[in-house]
This record gives structure tokens, C-alpha cells and sequence, in this order.
């Protein structure tokens, strides 16, 4: 049900701030949980140390002062009284807080600075006793106040309450004494105890992983990927004889990958592989391998990149590593001029190219291949599945060959990825050095001015990166545009800056990396664009600005642009948060270089979502459920989804199958 509906009765304004969460649909917002709790209680004031997290019921005393600093940054004081003691309270961003009136009654959560100053996290206009005593906290936005959230909550609870129904099979509830659905809605929203999220968030989390493991099983089955095909033979002696041309010598991880591919297509099955290892680990080598087999085989292949950057990277690479073997390469992108792609797909279709490597191109109608035998994406999780699939449908019964940069143990992938097979690459290239990464507690350029200045004088260049492309009112953090000026002010007449984001056009993007690359351009400020596909040796300094708005995989994987070479790589993350979890999660990054432990910890942390692309692939996200954490309940779901599935024609089945089969065709482009 839409929140428009007139049923659920929220007003226009609400379902405006509901929208701006990215809350469309009653289910939507009642999966829309909280990410705490506030325990409401208070403790003596003499108890109160410095940096102590306090609680307590006060009265408004003196005027409240709000101040605007920034163009959507708001700091409001008021003094308060509370049993006979004088507190001077701060809170930040909340530019309602100016109504709270002299006199006032309120209950105020923040953090004790000592010498009887607070700084507020939130307040209530009510007196303690009148307040629930677990206050869920819910992800917000700028504008968009807790109590607006949970108020609309309740509001649609209490509509829908008595028609929500059962998800989970009663034999699985009962067996496992879960609450019903709508209690444990109830409850996770709406705690009178601990013990009530407990209960809630365990039967929730089930549910999350029983649809989580049905939805891998029938999107499995039904992209038909374990079918038979038609062996791929070629001269396994001709692709070592390559390998041992190369003038660096494999690592046994790469060595032990590709003979699991070359096995796989020499097999009469299907091959639907994830090749996935840290930045810089040689998963490109592998797949060059994985190729050249399936040239030798009489077969074409095709290398789906994520940016042109990319893709124009690796077609230079691929035709230095196979300048020897004849091997007919060529590369289609957006960019290039339309005599150009016709060139090129005139050869495509003629059987006179053996790999073709592009972007989003190469899933066009006019792209036809005469004999594609295998398909390699890489950085898998930038792309929807049904552009994967779309370009594996160019051929029949095609091999498909994932890379991934974001590493996460096999455990954890086989739970993800569900029956893909994976290959892993542990160990590193010999001689490679490791990135230097700071954490500085301060989101401003001048704390590394020397360092900076330091690479800039010995012809060094660097990155800046940025969370946003422009200021906004929704979003505080630094931007693109505005430190640009900043630098290019500062640096006029000695270093050029210059910009790079994805709202920029691909001709533009192109000729800024051009100038990058050739070092006229010393100072790159971009967002995440550089993530994948720049390989500027030059480059070896990186600052990332409000570090902490981004996830630990994700600065992992920016900060291998800056050890392209034998130079020192250093990366200076920035921010100016205070909380003691973001700082211990930052300094992960500062303490190792190992992608596999920063992907276990983000996975920890954040969910897999954002982290490994799952929000592309078509199957339910976890909200609650964490694949690190939650293991036991994970193992019991997925062994319930394959007895479900066996016995899918019992009634007490009929139910959540049925909301996985609409779930499938609701993301149907994205189903593999």
C-alpha cells in the first residue's frame, strides 16, 4: 500500500518527509527500523563524569538562541534547571529547538562536558514521567524530526494492525517460538522492555533470511545457470607457455584461480565463477588467462568494465599482454566517435575481433557476437544483474566470470552469492608497498598542509576527495566545487586544479584524466568517481574529506589509487566527527592494508547492501539480519528454504513463496 493511500491518513507534508527517506510503501516504512534505543534513565547528577552519555527532566530558564553557521548547520544554546542545578545545553542542528519556550518542561539526552555544560543529542517538549521509557531513534535527514517518524509509524500500525498477516510458516514459528508479525512490528517500534527488541529483532531477522535464501534458490533456478554447454577445449600447455612469457611470475593464488576457471571450462557445466581478492592483487591477470583460453577455443570474449577510464585502461593492458599471441583486441564505449563504433562493430560481427572490451556498450542491440563464449565483468557489484545477463544472452549457453576487489571471506560470499562458485586471491605481488593512512580529527586541509606541500614540491600529485558534488541543504558535507575554489585560490600560479564528478560528461571526464595523467593537472578534486579505473603512478597522495561518510571498503578501495608505482602512497582521512565508534571503525584503515579484515569489518558494521552490490541483484536486502552476527539464525533459514522448496505444494508454504515470487518479478530486470 502507497503512503498517499487515504487509509493509512498522513498528510501531504508528512508523505513529502517520508519520500525524502526513501519511504514509498506502508511496508517501507513499518521495515523502516530503528538503528537504537534510548534508555530513559536517569542517574544522580553527582554520578555524572566528563564525556558521560546523561539523561534528566529540566526546566527552560533563559531565551533560546539559535545561530546558522554554514549554509545548513544550525547551533542552538538555552540554560536549563534541574534539581536546583544550572546546565548550559548545546544542540546542534535542530533548528526547531528555538520554540521551546521559558518555563518550559523538557527531558534532554546528550553528553555531559563537565562545568555543568551539555551537549544535547535530542530533547522532548515532555516531562520524563510522560515519556516511554525506550526512545527508538530512527535515521533522519535535515528538517525531518524523530517524532514525525515515529509518529507515522504508529499511525499506519494502527490502521494496519489487525490485517497484517504471517510471512513464516506456523510450523517454523512455533518451532522456533517467534512472535507474530505484527506483534514483533509492534515491539521493535514500540519496546516497553528490552527483552521486547530482543524478541522482535530475532523474529524479524529470521524472516529477513528465510526470504533471503528462498529468493537465491528460485533466481537461481530460474536464470538456469547450472545447465549443460558445450566444453570449451584449447591447448592447456599454450596458456602456461603465456603465463610464463609475462614478465612478472604469477602468485600461487592467481595460479590456483585460473587453473579453477580452465577446469570449469573445459567442463560440459556451465561456469558461473566470482574471482575476488584486495586492490591490486592481479585478479586482472587471472581473467587475461580465463580469455586467452577461450580465444584458443575458437570462442570470442567480451570484458564488461564499469567507467570508459576502465575500460580504455585495460584495453591498453590487454594488448601489451597478448602483443605476442595475435590476438584481435579492440574497445567500445560511449565516447568514441560513431565511425569509430561502427568500425567496430562491422569487425565484431564478422568474426575478426576475438575480445571485445567496453562499458554499458557492449549490452546494445547492434552489438552482435558470432561466437561469445565468455563473459568477464569486472568490479561486479557496479552493475544491475540484468545488464550482466543482457550481454551473456549475446551467446549461447556463455561461460561468466565475476571479478571483485571487495574481498570477503568464503563463508560469508557462499551466503551472499549463494551457489556461485568463488575463487579467492590472498596473497600479493611481491615487493608491493602498502598505502600510509592518517586519520586526522579534523576536517580541514590546513592539518596536512605541510605533507601535502611536501609531495606537491617533489612533482608529486594528489587526490581530494569529496561526499558531495555541490553544497546542499540535505547534506553536510564538504563538496566538490566549493574546495576546488578553495585549492585553486591557494595554489594559483603554482599547481593546477581541477574537477572531476559523475554529473560531468564523458568527453569531459576524459579530458580531465587526460590532463591528470599527463601532469598537467596536480590536484584532482573529485567524488568516489576515481574509485575504479584511474591508474595514475604519479599520484600518491589522496585526502578524503568527512572520511567518515563513507564505508571502510569503499576508502580501501580509493586509496589503491595511490600505490600504483614503487613511490610511497599516503592517504589523510579527515573528519570532524567526535563519536567514539566512528573514530574506532576510521582507524581500522590506519592499522591494516588487509581487504579482507576491512570488508569483514564493514560487512560487521553496515550490512552488505552498499558494501558488495546486493541492492543491484535483485534479492531482499538484511535491514536487521548481520551475516557476521546472526550466523546461527542464517544456518537454520537457509536449511528451512531448501526444505520449503522441497516441499513447496503444503499450504503453510503457499504463503511466503508467494511474496518471493512477487518480489522476483517486481526486480525482475535485475534477476540474474
Amino acid at each position: 500500500m502507497d503512503i498517499s493511500d487515504k487509509k493509512l491518513k498522513l498528510t501531504p507534508k508528512r508523505i513529502e518527509q517520508l519520500q525524502v527517506l526513501g519511504i514509498r510503501t506502508a511496508e517501507d516504512l513499518l521495515s523502516y527500523y530503528p538503528f537504537r534505543y534510548e534508555i530513559l534513565n536517569a542517574r544522580p547528577q553527582n554520578e555524572w563524569r566528563s564525556g558521560d552519555k546523561v539523561t534528566f527532566e529540566a526546566e527552560v530558564i533563559s531565551a533560546v538562541r539559535t545561530v546558522r553557521f554554514g549554509r545548513n548547520r544550525t547551533m542552538t544554546r538555552f540554560d536549563v534547571l534541574a534539581d536546583d542545578n544550572l546546565f548550559h545545553v548545546t544542540i546542534f542542528n535542530r533548528p526547531w529547538a528555538k520554540q521551546l519556550r521559558l518555563n518550559e518542561i523538557i527531558t534532554v539526552s546528550g553528553i555531559y562536558k563537565g562545568a555543568n555544560n551539555i551537549t544535547a543529542i535530542s530533547y522532548q517538549a515532555k516531562a520524563m514521567s510522560a515519556l516511554e521509557p525506550i526512545q527508538p531513534q530512527y535515521s533522519t535527514r535535515s528538517g525531518i524530526q524523530q517524532r514525525t517518524i515515529r509518529d507515522s509509524v504508529k499511525k499506519v500500525l494502527s490502521v494496519l494492525y489487525d490485517s497484517l498477516d504471517e510471512h513464516v510458516p506456523e510450523n517454523y514459528a512455533k518451532a522456533y517460538r517467534l512472535l507474530p508479525r505484527r506483534d514483533a512490528l509492534m515491539k521493535i517500534h514500540f519496546p516497553r522492555r528490552e527483552e521486547d527488541i530482543t524478541a522482535a529483532a530475532r523474529t524479524l531477522k529470521y524472516e529477513e533470511f528465510l526470504r533471503f535464501f528462498l529468493a537465491v534458490r528460485k533466481i537461481r533456478s530460474e536464470a538456469d545457470l547450472t545447465g549443460a554447454k558445450e566444453p570449451r577445449i584449447f591447448p592447456y600447455e599454450a596458456v602456461s607457455t603465456w603465463a610464463d612469457s609475462l614478465p612478472f611470475e604469477m602468485t600461487p593464488d592467481q595460479q590456483k584461480a585460473l587453473h579453477e576457471i580452465l577446469e570449469d571450462m573445459r567442463s560440459s557445466r556451465l561456469m558461473y565463477r566470482l574471482v575476488q581478492g584486495d586492490v591490486g592483487c592481479g585478479k586482472t591477470v587471472v581473467a587475461a588467462g580465463a580469455l586467452y583460453a577461450t580465444v584458443l577455443s575458437g570462442y570470442q570474449g567480451a570484458l564488461l568494465a564499469p567507467t570508459e577510464i576502465l575500460a580504455r585502461q585495460h584495453f591498453e593492458n590487454f594488448r601489451e599482454l597478448f602483443r605476442m599471441t595475435g590476438m584481435r583486441i579492440a574497445v567500445l564505449y560511449s565516447g568514441m566517435k560513431p565511425a569509430e563504433q561502427e568500425a567496430v562493430l562491422r569487425r565484431l560481427a564478422a568474426g575478426e575481433i576475438d575480445l571485445l572490451i567496453g562499458t554499458h556498450s557492449l549490452i546494445q542491440d547492434r552489438v552482435s557476437f558470432p561466437r561469445l563464449g565468455l563473459v568477464v565483468a569486472d568490479e561486479q557489484q557496479r552493475f544491475g544483474v540484468a545488464q550482466r545477463r543482457a550481454l551473456r544472452e549475446k551467446g549461447t549457453r556463455v561461460d561468466f566470470l565475476l571479478m571483485s576487489a571487495t574481498p570477503i571471506p568464503r563463508t560469508l560470499a557462499n551466503t551472499l552469492y549463494g551457489d556461485m562458485d568463488i575463487s579467492t586471491i590472498e596473497t600479493m605481488p611481491k615487493g608491493r608497498k602498502q598505502v600510509i593512512t592518517e586519520l586526522i580529527k579534523e576536517n580541514s586541509f590546513r592539518s596536512i598542509l605541510n605533507d601535502v606541500n611536501g609531495l606537491l614540491s617533489a612533482g608529486r600529485q594528489i587526490y581530494v576527495i569529496c561526499a558531495a558534488v555541490e553544497e546542499s541543504e540535505d547534506f553536510d558535507a564538504r563538496n566538490v566545487h566549493d574546495v576546488a575554489a578553495a585549492l585553486q585560490k591557494y595554489y594559483a600560479g603554482q599547481y593546477g586544479v581541477e574537477i572531476l564528478h559523475g554529473r560531468m560528461s564523458s568527453e569531459e571526464k576524459q579530458e580531465v584524466m587526460h590532463r591528470f595523467l599527463e601532469n598537467r593537472v596536480q590536484i584532482l578534486v573529485s567524488t568516489t568517481v576515481v574509485e575504479v579505473g584511474v591508474n595514475v603512478v604519479n599520484a600518491t597522495g589522496m585526502i578524503i574529506y568527512d572520511a567518515d561518510r563513507f564505508g571502510l571498503a569503499q576508502i580501501h578501495q580509493l586509496r589503491g589509487r595511490v600505490q600504483r608505482g614503487r613511490e610511497q602512497g599516503y592517504c589523510w582521512l579527515l573528519t570532524g566527527s567526535a563519536d567514539d565508534k566512528t573514530m574506532e571503525r576510521l582507524n581500522v584503515l590506519v592499522r591494516t592494508s588487509d581487504g579482507f579484515a576491512i570488508s569483514y569489518e564493514d560487512l560487521r558494521l553496515r550490512g552488505p547492501g552498499d558494501i558488495l552490490g546486493t541492492k543491484q541483484s535483485g534479492l531482499p536486502d538484511f535491514v536487521l539480519g548481520n551475516i557476521i552476527e546472526d550466523q546461527k539464525i542464517i544456518n537454520q533459514a537457509r536449511k528451512d528454504a531448501e526444505a520449503i522448496l522441497l516441499n513447496a505444494d503444503l499450504p503453510q508454504n503457499q504463503r511466503i513463496l508467494q511474496l518471493v515470487e512477487e518480489a522476483n518479478a517486481e526486480n525482475a530486470q535485475f534477476v540474474d
